[in-house]
């Protein structure tokens, strides 16, 4: 009876749902495991790396305040007069389409001298004659704030800008115009990054240049910047960032709505934001956002001048004139640095010393290609599924397979997991979990394994130290595949044992040296042991020049008795092709006999505290002994019982003779195998149809008729000795004739 598998394997099983449980509860909120966060980290860092296209944007150019720039211009910032003449640069003899600056004007440009002119002539110089009136002709050249702020009216630019959160909530500046405001949510607040400070522009160049983006970055867990945010909240309204100012001029300046989820699947509390949508003309645009309202920014290749995604030019170039005019027409352009002295580098999946105006120009690029790559919010449902899914199918997979097997079905599965996911990243830009996954089903794997090889190994090395000396290795594995259905106690079964003896034997050793005899010796019990090896035969035991085998153990057969006489005639022509080989290499030639019968027999590990062995007994046992010793008798070199022909279908067999055996009251009819039925010569079924009415003419005394049948038996088959064993016999019945009471049975009193 099989054993249900879950009872069979249940530890096992148990053991493998471990990893699986584990990770569920950190998918959840329960468990949360820092380091499948960092791997998480890892993975999209890695995929991000290899999916970038490592292309050049042409429409987006970065003025780069660079180390040639502050060499030849001064240091950071510079006078205000400097950035206006790069701004009229830009937009007249460049014609730009559009400029941000990843840069803030937050303090008053003090390097003209005009606030101390200003406030001299407020004070004791205010009465000299004519003072007074000399600075005020000379504000418009000194004012620089002024000078920018007129470069700045009526172009397309953004300034940018910072929030900050600290204890004071110090603001500097004017905030540009917020894009949403908190009651226009109608209650459904939006979980943007929250802020209580900023430092922004000055009042006058802010109103020159209205609109505005905050430029900061927000970075995980590792402190690398992966996603910038869109809106940030600041006293409970909504701003934009540098990146979605400046598409939004770009397209029209379209308003902002939240993209809220109609039936949101994600984490426990977690926003129904899905989305910062821009509404124009009857239509939105979408641009999908994380959990603090960040896009994942879609880097373009390896950050700086020489990274190859945007082109850089140094602002000192542009100031000097050393571009041509119109080079950089209708072209998009980010003011900012890569200077290190001015702490503007990042840590971002692609460089330790990103520069963080490309990080804007990385997203700007991103949104103007309608490139969206996204958690989305059913992440946690679809991390749940891939974890149950694969952990299910490993927990009651793995038990039930090799190691081999074992193997390639958790590679499978990793390799399924890791192309549905990286499918859905490639084709639909959604950034799904995969490291729980992973180790899970590593650990699942690894468990597994663990406990297979210490616990259930440890049994199944057990059962093959105990039955790998008796039977074929091919019935080993099969056994160690079910240790628990098979054990050493004593059992009675109905098997087939066979007792094969070699002839002459004591001939060889008088005329033979010892080794010569050993090396024949193992060579004959080779051949043998193969034989009843590749018929899944159990050997018993080897007994000087005999060998004892059985079968329907341990591993049940119910062909047992077939594949027992499909072993002697094995046998029996292995031993003809071993003397063919004696012939040529001059050694005695050799002969079997070979015993069968099938019966109830006990099987089971017997012996005394200090030698055990895995064994058959009983009467069958013993017949089957008898039955050896009677090939010797009969000339043949297989006998076999009748209970074994019954068993054995498809073979041809010749009926030698009923006996009464040694410790035995009952009569045995016995037979020997000529082989498989189909494969029979016509002469030896001539033989078969003779020899039939010879047996029968025998058992009824007709003596003159047996005699004339084996005339004729022995002219087709002279060298047969049970022809010439019956003629013996025949001629002595003729002499002595038996009494009433005989039976027809052979009675032998000796093996």
């Amino acid at each position: 009876m099989r054993v249900p598998v879950l009872s069979r394997h249940g530890p096992r099983i148990a053991i493998t749902l471990l990893p699986v449980v584990l990770a569920v509860l950190h998918v959840i909120g329960v468990l949360p495991m820092g380091v499948l966060h960092r791997l998480d980290h890892l993975i999209y860092d890695a995929r991000l790396r290899a999916s970038m296209p490592g292309t050049l944007d042409e429409r987006i150019v970065i003025v780069d305040i660079d180390e040639q720039s502050l060499a030849e211009v001064g240091r950071w910032p510079w006078p205000r007069q400097h950035v206006a003449r790069l701004v009229d640069t830009l937009f007249d003899e460049q014609q730009i389409a559009l400029l941000g600056f990843d840069t803030v004007f937050a303090e008053p440009d003090d390097s003209s001298g005009l606030r101390q002119l200003q406030q001299l002539s407020r004070g004791p110089l205010a009465h000299q004659a004519g003072f007074t009136e000399q600075v005020r002709a000379l504000e418009p050249e000194l004012d620089h704030d002024g000078r920018l702020a007129q470069a700045l009216r009526h172009r397309p630019v953004v300034l940018g800008y910072y929030f900050t959160s600290d204890r004071d909530g110090r603001t500097s500046g004017q905030l540009p115009a917020a894009v949403l405001e908190a009651a226009a949510l109608q209650g459904r607040p939006i979980p943007a990054t929250r802020w209580n400070g900023y430092g922004a522009n000055l009042p006058r160049l802010a109103e020159a240049a209205p609109q505005a983006g905050f430029f900061n970055a927000i970075t995980s867990s590792d402190g690398v910047v992966r996603s910038l945010p869109l809106l940030a909240e600041h006293d409970g309204r909504y701003y934009e960032s540098l990146a979605l100012a400046m598409f939004r001029r770009l397209v029209g300046l379209p308003p902002v709505e939240p993209g809220f989820a109609s039936d949101p699947l994600g984490s426990p509390g977690a926003p129904a934001l899905q989305s910062v949508r821009l509404v124009q003309a009857g239509s939105s645009l979408a641009i999908p956002v994380d959990d603090r309202v960040a896009a994942l920014v879609p880097f373009r290749g390896a950050g700086g001048p020489q990274g190859g995604s945007f082109t850089y030019i140094s602002a000192a170039d542009v100031l000097a004139g050393r571009l041509a005019p119109g080079q950089l027409r209708h072209k998009i352009v980010l003011l900012g640095t890569t200077a290190p002295g001015l702490l503007d580098l990042r840590a971002t999946p692609v460089g330790e010393t990103y520069p963080g105006v490309e990080t804007h120009a990385s997203l700007l690029s991103a949104l103007l290609d309608g490139q969206r790559i996204a958690r989305p919010d059913y992440a946690l449902g679809y991390e749940l599924v891939v974890l149950l899914g694969a952990g299910l199918l490993l927990a009651f997979a793995l038990p039930l397979l090799s190691a081999a097997r074992a193997v390639a079905l958790s590679l499978g599965v990793v390799v399924a997991v890791v192309g549905l996911n990286t499918g859905l990243y490639l084709g639909h830009g959604l950034v799904l979990p995969l490291a729980s996954a992973l180790v899970m089903v590593a650990l699942a794997f690894a468990l597994n394994m663990s406990h297979g090889y210490l616990v259930e190994s440890r049994s199944k090395r057990q059962l093959a130290q105990l039955f790998g000396t008796y039977v074929p290795p091919e019935l080993v594995d099969e056994m160690v595949r079910s240790p628990h259905r098979y054990t050493m106690a004593a059992t009675t079964r109905e098997l087939t044992v066979m007792f094969c003896d070699m002839r002459g034997f004591t001939q060889l050793s008088e005329s033979m040296e010892p080794a010569q005899l050993q090396t024949l010796l193992n060579r004959v019990f080779s051949r043998l042991t193969q034989a009843i090896r590749h018929q899944r035969g159990t050997i018993d035991k080897y007994m000087g020049d005999c060998v004892m085998a059985f079968w329907g153990a341990p591993v049940p057969d119910s062909a047992h008795a077939t594949r027992a006489v499909q072993t002697a005639l094995d046998m029996a022509a292995a031993v003809t092709e071993l003397n063919r080989e004696h012939e040529r290499q001059g050694l005695p030639a050799i002969g079997i006999g070979i015993g069968l019968n099938t019966g109830p027999m006990c099987v089971g590990d017997m012996g005394s505290d200090v030698r055990r062995s895995y064994t058959v007994v009983g009467d069958a046992v013993n017949l089957g002994a008898r039955l050896e010793g009677l090939s010797r008798v009969y000339g043949v070199d297989i006998v076999v019982s009748q209970s074994t022909r019954e068993q054995a279908p498809g073979f041809a067999w010749q009926e030698l003779d009923r006996v009464r055996v040694k410790g035995k009251s009952q009569a045995v009819t016995i037979f020997t195998p000529l082989g498989l039925v189909d494969s029979l010569s016509p002469a030896q079924r001539s033989e078969l149809q003779r020899w039939e009415p010879t047996l029968q003419a025998w058992r009824e005394q007709d003596w003159n008729a047996c005699s004339a049948q084996l005339i004729e038996l022995q002219r087709l088959n002279g060298s047969k000795a049970l022809y010439t064993l019956y003629a013996q016999r025949v001629a002595a019945m003729q002499q002595s004739p038996p009494g009433p009471s005989w039976d027809g049975v052979t009675i032998l009193e000796t093996k």
